[in-house]
């Protein structure tokens, strides 16, 4: 059957992966944040996971407020990187794996959660910027650029209002849980909750810094998580500003995982407008 062994929790901004195209990872200021993800890579490479569940939201690439899902799952064969405004990045094309994708689909949905299937998806940098934090591309067939692990990704809207609540997204990663724990086929799957932390780009607060919030959240990511379920929408934004409230989908990665799950990397860094933080949480045998 299949098993979740390893959840991660990370920011995501579009100018990691700007740093990371131009080659700036070893500059002053991008360096400490890209030396974080080094002893990442290495602990995923020595897990090696089969499947990539990428918990993130699109931010107009490909759904717009015209037709917001709640909760989009992609179940396709490969994924298209997004032009974003600035171009397509220089990075591999996402392998998926349809057949564990149809059986989270079907799963979701008799356990009662009504998800968009996506046969296609532009994913961009929700998606990507964790990506190359996570994985070193390597060498496919033909010696082409490749990532290590097949991804599946799961869209969740923290943008169009109503949005679903974090106990919803807690509920969400319990039920994709119980679909890698009833498949047929043995794989391992490492889910990864991305977005905030300390996050607000409008109005007379932009760019405001929340530290001690950001460092209380990463703290009961890991000691008491089921708390964060209990924030609402208001108390989220309050306390890590408007687009703070992506930490929901933290609490997606953070229910697939066991009470057991034990924390191996912890970081924090805020050089600019938003708190880049990062957890990795690794599954006890």
């Amino acid at each position: 059957m299949g098993q979740i062994i390893a959840g991660i929790g990370t920011s995501h901004v579009p100018s990691v992966g700007g740093a990371y195209d131009r080659g700036k990872t070893d500059t002053p200021s991008w360096k400490p944040l890209f030396d974080a993800y080094v002893p990442v890579r290495e602990w995923l490479k020595a897990l090696k996971p089969d499947i990539a569940i990428m918990v993130y939201n699109d931010h107009g690439a490909d759904f717009f407020f015209d037709k917001y899902p709640t909760f989009a799952v992609g179940c396709a064969t490969s994924y298209a990187i997004a032009d974003e405004g600035f171009g397509t990045r220089p990075l591999p094309a996402i392998r998926g794996d349809l057949a564990f994708s149809q059986h989270l689909c079907r799963s979701l949905v008799y356990d009662e959660f009504d998800i968009t299937v996506c046969q296609e998806m532009r994913v961009e940098h929700g998606f990507l910027v964790p990506m190359h934090l996570c994985f070193d591309v390597g060498q496919g067939v033909g010696a082409e650029p490749a990532w290590p692990v097949a991804s599946i990704p799961i869209a969740v809207n923290v943008l169009q209002h109503p949005l679903p609540t974090g106990r919803r997204c807690w509920r969400l990663g319990q039920a994709i849980r119980r679909a890698v724990d009833s498949y047929e086929r043995d794989i391992k799957v490492a889910i990864i909750g991305t977005g905030g932390m300390s996050h607000q780009l409008t109005g007379k607060n932009f760019g405001q810094m929340h530290k001690d919030n950001d460092l209380d959240f990463l703290d009961r990511m890991e000691n008491d998580p089921e708390s964060l379920t209990q924030l609402t929408h208001q108390t989220l934004m309050e306390r890590f500003g408007v687009e703070g409230i992506e930490l929901i989908m933290w609490l997606v990665m953070r229910g697939a995982l066991s009470g057991g799950a034990r924390r191996i990397h912890k970081n924090y860094y805020a050089p600019m407008t938003t708190g880049m933080g990062l957890i990795t949480l690794e599954e006890q045998a």
